[in-house]
C-alpha cells in the first residue's frame, strides 16, 4: 500500500500564499480588452456583456462538464477536479478557462464549508470567492424580496388582481441557513402592518431569480424572464406574474450588474469565470450560460461543473442548460473516489463532522465490488446523451494500487473512454496532466449529443423518461396534488417546458438511504411546481428543503480574523 507522507498546508494557507497577478493580466492573456471589464479591486473584475457581441463569430472551444458519482458525506472532490483539470490542460499547453458557480453563504458557514476547490487546485482569493464576491447573491436576494414586498403591498392596498390568499407561491429569501425562518407568519400587528398570512423563507440560491440569472442569455432576455415569474394565482385560477405586480422592471434594474460574470484566477494563474449559483436539487445546479458562452469563444477548452451527482446536475446540464445555451458538450468527466465507492456498498456509516471509520480506510476490494455499481450507472447516464466519459479517480493517501486499478478496469468495462488517477489536490496542474491528456483525446471524438426527451412530450412522459432511464426506477406514482398540477399546467401551455427534478442528492432514487444502484422502486411525485421565468417545471420527489439548517457545530464557528485582519478558519 502506498501512503503519501507529504504534509500539505490547509486550503486557506495555500490560497493566501499565492502571489496573485493583476486581474487585468489574466484578462489580457485570454483576449479580453481593458474596456470590457469593470474592476472590483486588483484581483477580480466583472466582464461586460459587450464582449459577447465581439467574439460571437469565433469558433467554439471544447466544452467539458465535470460531474460525479452519487455524493457521500466524505466529499468526492468535484470542484477540486474541475479546477485541477483546468490546470492540467494549461500544463500541457492548452488555452483553458474554468467556469464555475458562486457558492452560497449558507453552506460556507454551515456544514460544507467553502467551494473554491482545495489543496493546490483552487480559485483565489478563496476568501473573496466564498464571501460575497461581487455581490451577485445579494442582488438576487434584494430583487426577490422586492417582489415579495410588492406582492404583500398589493394585498394590503385592496388586492385589485383578486389574488387567492391560499394560492400564493412567492416567499422570501436570505443567504444563510436559518431553519427558524422556514415557516413564519407575517402581517402581525395593527391594520397598517399588512395582511396576516403564513409564508416563509428559502435560501437565496433556491430563488427563481437565481435560476433566471443562470439560464438567461442577455439583459433583455433576463428582463422578460423576470416578468414571467408566477407569484400567485387568482381566485379563478389565473396566474399572477411579477409583470402584473409592476415590479419586474425594478427587479431587472437591481440585477443589472449581477448579470455580468466575475473574472478570477486559479492558484496557477489560469482564468476562472465565476457566475450564478442555483441549487442543484431544486433548480438546475449549474453556473451561468452567459459565462460559458463567453468562455467557449475565448478558450480552446472550457471546464465547467454540474452540482451533485450525474443524475442531478449533469442531467439538468444536458436537458435544460444546453437547450437554452445551444452549446454542445464534448466530454463528461466523472469524479469518484475509492472510499466513496466503498460507502456505496451500504456497509459503512459516515456522519459529517465525525472521524472517518478506520475500516473505510483499509484496502477492501469486496466493498468496492459492491459499491462500484453506482459509478457504472452514472457512466451509463452520461453515455445516454452521446457524450464520451472520462473517469477521474480522485486520489487520497489511503488508496491502494489494487483498489485504484480495480475501479479503472470496471470503469472501462462500463464504457468510459479512460479512467485515470487525479492528484490535483496535492500537486495542482502536475497532478492533472494525465487526466488532461485523456480529456483531450475524448474531446477529439465526434460528438453524438442528443437530448433525453423532446419538449413536445407530455409532462408525465418527461418525468417517466428521467425516472426510468436516469434513476433506474420501474415506475412513477403521482399524488392527487401532482395530478391537479399536471392538468393545470397543461391547460396553461406550460407542459412544453423541460422538467427539473427535485430529489435527494444522496441516492439515485428518492430515498437517501438507498445506496449503490437501486432498482425496482417506484418514484413518488408529491407535487409539481412551476418556474416559468426560469423556464422549467420542477416535480418534487418526496420532501425537499429549500432552507437548510445549521449543524451542531457550524463551520462558521472556526472562521475569524487574525491580528493582521486576515481571514482564518475558512476551508
Amino acid at each position: 500500500m502506498k501512503v503519501n507522507k507529504v504534509k500539505v498546508p490547509s486550503d486557506i494557507d495555500i490560497a493566501q500564499a499565492v502571489k496573485l497577478k493583476p486581474i487585468t493580466d489574466i484578462a489580457e492573456k485570454i483576449g479580453i480588452k481593458r474596456n470590457e471589464i469593470e474592476l472590483y479591486g486588483d484581483v477580480k473584475a466583472k466582464i461586460k456583456l459587450e464582449l459577447l457581441d465581439r467574439v460571437r463569430s469565433r469558433p467554439q472551444g471544447k466544452y467539458i462538464d465535470v460531474t460525479a458519482i452519487t455524493p457521500t458525506p466524505l466529499g468526492e472532490g468535484k470542484t477540486v477536479t474541475t479546477i485541477g483539470l483546468s490546470l492540467g490542460l494549461a500544463k500541457i499547453g492548452k488555452k483553458v478557462i474554468t467556469a464555475i458557480r458562486q457558492p452560497s453563504l449558507g453552506p460556507v458557514f454551515g456544514i460544507k464549508g467553502g467551494a473554491a476547490g482545495g489543496g493546490y487546485s483552487q480559485v483565489v482569493p478563496m476568501e473573496d470567492f466564498n464571501l460575497h464576491l461581487t455581490g451577485d447573491v445579494h442582488a438576487v436576494s434584494i430583487s426577490h424580496n422586492l417582489c415579495s414586498a410588492f406582492l404583500d403591498n398589493h394585498l394590503h392596498k385592496g388586492n385589485k388582481l383578486g389574488i387567492d390568499l391560499n394560492n400564493i407561491l412567492w416567499r422570501r429569501v436570505v443567504d444563510i441557513s436559518d431553519r427558524s425562518l422556514r415557516n413564519i407568519i407575517i402581517g402581525l400587528g395593527g391594520k397598517d402592518d399588512g395582511i396576516a398570512r403564513q409564508t416563509g423563507f428559502d435560501i437565496s440560491v433556491a430563488s427563481e431569480v437565481m435560476a433566471i440569472l443562470a439560464l438567461t442569455t442577455s439583459l433583455a432576455d433576463m428582463r422578460q424572464r423576470l416578468g414571467r415569474i408566477v407569484v400567485a394565482f387568482t381566485k379563478d385560477g389565473k396566474p399572477v406574474t411579477a409583470e402584473n405586480l409592476g415590479v419586474a422592471g425594478s427587479m431587472a434594474v437591481l440585477m443589472r450588474d449581477a448579470i455580468k460574470p466575475t473574472l478570477m484566477q486559479t492558484t496557477e494563474h489560469t482564468p476562472a469565470f465565476v457566475h450564478a449559483g442555483p441549487f442543484a436539487n431544486i433548480a438546475h445546479g449549474n453556473n451561468s450560460i452567459i459565462a460559458d458562452q463567453m468562455a467557449v469563444k475565448l478558450g480552446d477548452y472550457v471546464v465547467t461543473e454540474s452540482g451533485f451527482g450525474a443524475d442531478l446536475g449533469m442531467e439538468k446540464f444536458m436537458n435544460i442548460k444546453c437547450r437554452y445555451s445551444k452549446l454542445i458538450p464534448n466530454c463528461v468527466v466523472m469524479v469518484c473516489t475509492v472510499r466513496a465507492l466503498k460507502m456505496h456498498s451500504g456497509k459503512f456509516m459516515v456522519v459529517p463532522g465525525k472521524p472517518i471509520p478506520e475500516d473505510l480506510l483499509k484496502e477492501n476490494l469486496q466493498a468496492i465490488e459492491e459499491g462500484v455499481c453506482n459509478l457504472e450507472k452514472q457512466i451509463e447516464n452520461a453515455r445516454i446523451f452521446g457524450v464520451p466519459v472520462v473517469v477521474a479517480i480522485n486520489k487520497f493517501t489511503t488508496d491502494t494500487d489494487k483498489e485504484i486499478e480495480f475501479i479503472r478496469q470496471r470503469a472501462l468495462q462500463a464504457g468510459a473512454e479512460d479512467a485515470v488517477l487525479s492528484d490535483v489536490w496535492e500537486k495542482g496542474g502536475e497532478g492533472g496532466k494525465e487526466l488532461a491528456h485523456a480529456v483531450v483525446k475524448a474531446c477529439d471524438k465526434k460528438s453524438k449529443f442528443n437530448f433525453l426527451y423532446p419538449l413536445e412530450a407530455s409532462i408525465k412522459e418527461k418525468i417517466l423518461t428521467i425516472a426510468t432511464k436516469i434513476y433506474g426506477a420501474k415506475s412513477v406514482s403521482y399524488s392527487a396534488a401532482a395530478e391537479d398540477k399536471i392538468k393545470l399546467y397543461s391547460g396553461l401551455g406550460w407542459d412544453k417546458l423541460p422538467v427539473c427534478m427535485a430529489k435527494t442528492h444522496l441516492s439515485l432514487s428518492h430515498d437517501p438511504s438507498l445506496k449503490g444502484r437501486p432498482s425496482d422502486f417506484t418514484l413518488p411525485i408529491r407535487d409539481i411546481r412551476a418556474s416559468i421565468g426560469a423556464g422549467f417545471l420542477y416535480p418534487l420527489c418526496g420532501d425537499m428543503r429549500t432552507m437548510p439548517g445549521l449543524p451542531t457545530a457550524p463551520a462558521g464557528m472556526k472562521v475569524d480574523l487574525d491580528k493582521n485582519g486576515r481571514v482564518v478558519g475558512l476551508f
